[in-house]
């Protein structure tokens, strides 16, 4: 019997795990196709809060439906794009937007990369020049005399 219902404790317990969350219960009702279009070309701007490697339009989280659900709102209330991002960010931060604008607390984000890039190269330059004068003049003659001799 002990074990009996300490199997069925384990049973419920794989069960609560394996369960997956509940889907969106209604589809999204839009007016025409052009606003269709927007709603799409909107959450896949915008990044979804708790997954943050998918857009909004890809996640299957349900804060994800949530926030769909509240952007075709903010639409149908007629707000602009702008304004639904506007809306996001001051309730998420800047981190819900792909793109974020560039000002000062996002400059690194922006020139990162190419700052990174550059640097590589500065470093590439001085090690192949460094090395390139270490070489000594006699090894170059040699190398230079032996090719001549071929």
């Amino acid at each position: 019997m002990r074990y009996l219902g300490g199997l069925l404790l384990w049973l419920a317990l794989v069960a609560g795990a394996l369960a997956q969350p509940a889907g969106d219960p209604t589809p999204l009702q839009y007016r025409d196709r052009a606003e269709e279009a927007r709603f799409h070309a909107l959450t896949a701007e915008l990044r979804c809060v708790q997954c943050q490697n998918q857009s909004l339009a890809d996640s299957n989280a349900q804060i994800a439906h949530d926030l769909r659900r509240e952007v075709l709102k903010l639409m149908h209330e007629g707000r602009s794009d702008a304004e639904i991002k506007q809306f996001l960010v001051e309730r998420y931060g800047e981190f819900v937007l792909y793109r974020p604008q560039m000002e000062g607390s996002t400059l690194l984000l922006w020139l990162g990369p190419g700052l990174l890039l550059l640097a590589g190269a500065v470093v590439l330059v001085l090690h192949v020049r460094r090395r390139a004068r270490s070489v000594p003049a006699s090894a170059a003659d040699d190398a230079s005399q032996e090719e001549r001799e071929w």
